[in-house]
């Protein structure tokens, strides 16, 4: 009945679409295998891409050829660039999108891809084979029914599914998401395999009716006036002017709690699944639920509340902020006391979901685990929160399947290549035992990994792996050009007082009494590119030759071309590290000289570089420098 495939795909959501597409793009014959072809790529908690950033890591996903920034500037309602009274490290593009064009659309998409077949089924354990010389391998899986299809690399994106357990006051029942049930089986056949694994939490808040709400008592919450998009290539957003029938942008709301809010939701807190303990997992520390917030944060009178449209043509309205788990009359009754919510009308409650995850240290920076070859994890069965979080994990392993069982050398980004290179090191060198969610800060060099560059830091890499299109490289190609040539514009002309001095004085800014480089000029505070075109025609002209985001690419390395020139430094000293591999066999045992901690530590994680080995959390710089003298030797 079936071939055997390259490689095999457990689960249809943003890990594993992403992985499928990669794979299938760079030659191999994929199977992605779901328990319903009806929500592949759904929306489980709200309908919207990107944020602080999760933006950058959806930028990365398309610059490596990856389906997430399409999808999501087609089905886009509103855009938003967070962050803009920052520098550019923060800039942060985020999307709120049409739920059902959103899922609609990626299945299209996969659709549409040659070398993706589809399965509905559960899967419920592995096909493994144990031999002296390659130890424990993947050969497959096993469905529910007992189908057994064979393959050469297996990708699990299982999400919240895996032994799922939904939680609504003191009721509880199975399931991955509400509506579906939950997957059994591959947890206890891994355990038995030598893997560990842990709980964790997750939640949502409960779906509105949009009729019944009064929008007089709210903040109305504005897309961005000139509307951008996630994906480098052209014409993929709605709000697009050249585009045939460009759309206006949906409006969101913010509204607040209050102390009768709270008092409501306390009364059910003797059911909450939270308190009496019923829930074993940890939730994400980021984004706690409304009885959590107001129990850790008890002197606040009011918490944030987003009010956001779920698609172009629905009523429903996702609140943001109100992720619970307490019983649905209380749910209820606590909505009503929200301003604009007297009359609400709830469509389903909120609810919490705990699943089954396996610490990330047990894999490699491939996200290959190290047990058994050839079997890649990606997305929440890893620890993470979040659609961007799986969907870069997907990428990564979908790209790495198929590197590895064609014998090619691994793909792994660095830390200062991209974020997705932060994530993935972070996983694996550090684990995690709560719900991991991505944050600039946790970047060193974010000078470096912007949302603007990111074609320019990765669709070279990809296109030399042959996922990225060809269009996609010489339009990276292109934009790499003409920067450069407003940048050496910028650095060799010079402009006259008269030319530039309203704009300074417009700004504050102290006035020229001679001609001065522009590059100078430019680099002054609250001084940008528009406002030379706005006085100056000469520039204007100049620039008009030029698409405008190779011209803001040439801006941004401008004016901060020293911090630039700093972290990349700082990026290479540490690459030297990077660049000390250790032997997969390394017996960190016999070095007595290490700590007791680092021995174990190294012998668990089992780093593949010396840098690696430096964010191992017990190992010292004492311990990173004798592991430098052993190398010397």
């Amino acid at each position: 009945m079936f071939q055997i495939y390259d490689v095999i795909v457990v689960g249809a959501g943003h890990a594993g679409c992403e992985a499928a597409a990669a794979a299938a793009n760079m030659g191999s014959k994929v199977l992605l295998v779901t328990m319903n072809m009806q929500t592949i790529a759904q929306m489980s908690c709200n309908p919207a891409m990107g944020g602080i950033a999760k933006g950058q890591i959806v930028r990365e996903i398309d610059a490596l050829g990856g389906y997430s920034g399409i999808v999501s500037d087609k089905t886009a309602i509103q855009f938003r660039m967070l962050n803009r009274s920052k520098g550019p490290a923060m800039w942060s593009p985020r999307t709120q999108n049409d739920r059902e064009l959103f899922a609609n659309e990626w299945r299209l998409m996969l659709e549409r891809t040659p070398n993706v077949d589809f399965f509905q089924e559960m899967v419920k354990g592995l096909l493994v084979e144990k031999s002296d010389e390659l130890g424990i391998s993947v050969k497959g899986i096993v469905t529910g029914m007992g189908i057994e299809i064979r393959s050469k690399a297996v990708v699990l994106t299982n999400g919240t599914f895996l032994n799922g357990l939904i939680h609504i006051g003191d009721k509880q029942f199975g399931g991955g998401r509400t509506g579906e049930k939950a997957a059994v089986g591959i947890t206890e056949q891994l355990v038995t395999l030598g893997f560990e694994s842990g709980r964790m939490k997750t939640g949502t808040p409960p779906r509105i009716d949009g009729r019944s709400l009064d929008y007089s008592k709210m903040e109305i919450q504005h897309g961005d006036e000139e509307a951008s998009k996630f994906s480098f290539l052209e014409n993929t957003s709605p709000f697009e002017k050249n585009s045939s029938n460009p759309k206006k942008q949906h409006h969101c709301w913010i509204t607040y709690t209050n102390e009768a809010v709270h008092e409501v939701l306390k009364t059910g807190f003797e059911k909450s699944p939270m308190f009496t303990g019923r829930i074993k997992g940890l939730g994400p520390r980021y984004c706690p639920s409304i009885e959590d917030k107001i129990t850790r944060f008890a002197e606040r009178e009011r918490h944030q509340l987003f009010v956001e449209p779920e698609g172009w043509d629905t009523v429903e309205m996702y609140l943001n902020g109100f992720s619970t788990s307490l019983p649905e009359d209380v749910q209820y009754e606590a909505l009503t006391k929200i301003p604009g919510f007297e009359k609400v009308k709830m469509f389903r409650p909120g609810y919490a979901i705990e699943y089954d995850y396996f610490p990330p240290e047990q894999l490699q920076l491939t996200l290959e685990t190290k047990l058994i070859q050839h079997l890649y994890f990606a997305g929440q069965i890893n620890g993470t929160t979040g659609y961007e979080e799986a969907a870069c994990q997907g990428i990564m392993a979908g790209i790495n399947a198929h590197l590895k069982i064609n014998k090619h050398a691994p793909f792994i980004l660095q830390r200062s290549e991209a974020y997705i290179g932060v994530l993935i090191d972070d996983l694996v060198t550090k684990g995690t035992d709560e719900p991991y969610r991505m944050f600039t800060s946790r970047a060193e060099y974010r000078i470096l990994l912007r949302q603007d560059n990111a074609d320019m830091r990765l669709t070279s890499k990809s296109f030399e792996l042959g996922l990225a299109s060809k269009e996609r490289y010489e339009r990276v190609q292109e934009k790499v050009k003409q920067s450069h040539e407003v940048m050496r514009y910028f650095k060799t002309e010079s402009i006259n007082p008269d030319e530039i001095n309203p704009v300074l004085e417009a700004i504050g800014s102290s006035s020229l009494t001679q001609k001065v480089k522009m590059f100078n000029v430019l680099s002054r505070p609250n001084l940008t590119m528009i406002d030379f075109t706005l006085y100056c025609d000469r520039v204007k002209e100049f620039l008009k030759k030029y698409r405008w985001d190779s011209v803001e690419q040439a801006e941004i390395l401008m004016k901060y071309e020293g911090y630039i020139s700093k972290e990349s430094e700082m990026a290479d000293k540490m690459q030297r590290l990077e660049d000390l591999v250790l032997h997969e066999d390394f017996n960190y045992r016999e070095l007595t000289s290490l700590s007791s901690e680092s021995r174990e530590k190294l012998s668990k994680i089992r780093p593949r570089t010396i840098g690696q080995a430096s964010r191992i959390s017990g190992v010292s710089p004492a311990d990173v420098s004798i592991l430098m003298v052993y190398l010397g030797r």
